[in-house]
């Protein structure tokens, strides 16, 4: 054998590994699968009939083409990034968008819907769907996916799926301890209400089981007193005396040291269920800012930045100079460099559990 003949088969060998190599370094998680409240919601609710919705400008004004889109951020959000870090698509879109073509469906969407809550009551004050109603959705889909795809590839399509579940913030904020606390006369405790939001939560993560998936993530709650609006309904003086609220914060921890113990129980055979902290980076961004470039962390660059969301967000509101500079977008929600320093803090969880 020649030396060149030799040298051109080793060369074919090494780029044969090579490529081996970098398949097998690929997550072999077929699809997406987001269901929760606006921090996850990509834009369904521009479909239902609610006035919870961010399909306006100055929403989106960062995002792709400038277009606000239904994301309650100026650009994208953390599962966009999720998405595009598996190598499955660059945004994740809603499942409620008619446009969706049989291949944008086949490597996930989003159910959330913003203004839901764990708790059905929640869901129905922000006229937004329950997570009943987002579980119904994905069932849904799988009938539609069977008549595209076959039974046996949708089954396979759902079981190698990632799914992803992030709510429970306005259960507390809006609902509980908001303007009109109805819950509090069922649940007259928090530790009542606590329970009985778990028992929510468990019945929404057996039925997810039980259509068939095996990988799922569930969001903690982020640092419920340092959200602006949070911060201006609790304050003393909202405009001056701008600090966490530590009552709100605390009950976050309590609620995330529940879902961090107890959704291990829910484990089957196959399955994995693990928990996903955002209160630590949102905290961090909050309390030491200037290590992650942000000047502002206790006001939204959108309006005042004091209490605006949603219709209050509007293009006749004012904006920030900078908005890399914040740390919230409006008074509830991250800007884009919130969400993708959120995500950062995420990528070991999601390399571990989803490759």
């Amino acid at each position: 054998m020649s030396a060149l003949l030799f040298l051109l088969i080793l060369v074919l060998i090494v780029n044969i590994l090579s490529v081996q190599y970098s398949y097998a370094q690929k997550s072999t998680i077929s699809a997406v699968f987001v269901f929760g409240d606006s921090t996850v919601d990509t834009g369904n609710n521009d479909y239902i009939p609610t006035i919870s919705r961010g399909n306006f400008p100055p929403y989106g004004k960062d995002f792709e083409n400038h277009e606000p889109t239904g994301r309650f951020s100026n650009g994208r959000l953390v599962t966009d990034f999720v998405v595009e870090f598996v190598g499955l698509k660059k945004n994740l879109p809603p499942y409620l968008d008619p446009s969706l073509t049989i291949e944008d469906l086949m490597t996930g969407v989003c159910f959330a819907s913003a203004g839901a809550g764990f708790d059905p009551l929640t869901s129905q004050i922000g006229m937004c769907l329950t997570q009943s109603q987002q579980l119904d959705l994905f069932k849904e889909y799988k009938v539609k996916m069977e008549a595209a795809i076959g039974k046996e590839r949708t089954d396979d399509l759902v079981r190698r799926a990632g799914y992803l579940l992030s709510s429970g913030t306005n259960d507390f904020s809006f609902n509980y301890y908001g303007p009109l606390p109805i819950r509090r006369k069922d649940y007259p405790t928090i530790a009542q209400y606590k329970q009985f939001q778990w028992q929510l939560v468990e019945q929404f993560l057996q039925g997810l089981l039980d259509e068939g998936a095996q990988k799922i993530g569930v969001v903690g709650l982020p640092p419920i007193g340092c959200l602006p609006a949070i911060i201006t309904l609790n304050s003393k003086s909202p405009i001056f005396g701008r600090e966490c609220n530590e009552t709100y914060n605390a009950l976050a921890r309590d609620v995330n040291q529940m879902l961090e113990t107890n959704i291990k129980t829910l484990e089957r055979p196959g399955t994995k269920i693990v928990y996903a902290d955002i209160y630590t980076p949102i905290i961090n961004m909050v309390e030491q800012k200037s290590q992650y470039g942000f000047e502002e962390s206790h006001k939204g660059c959108c309006g005042t930045g004091l209490i605006e969301a949603d219709f209050g967000c509007n293009p006749k509101s004012p904006l920030c100079d900078d908005v890399l500079k914040y740390v919230f977008w409006d008074a509830f929600h991250p800007t884009e460099k919130g969400y993708r320093i959120i995500f950062d803090s995420l990528k070991p969880l999601i390399q571990k559990n989803l490759a």
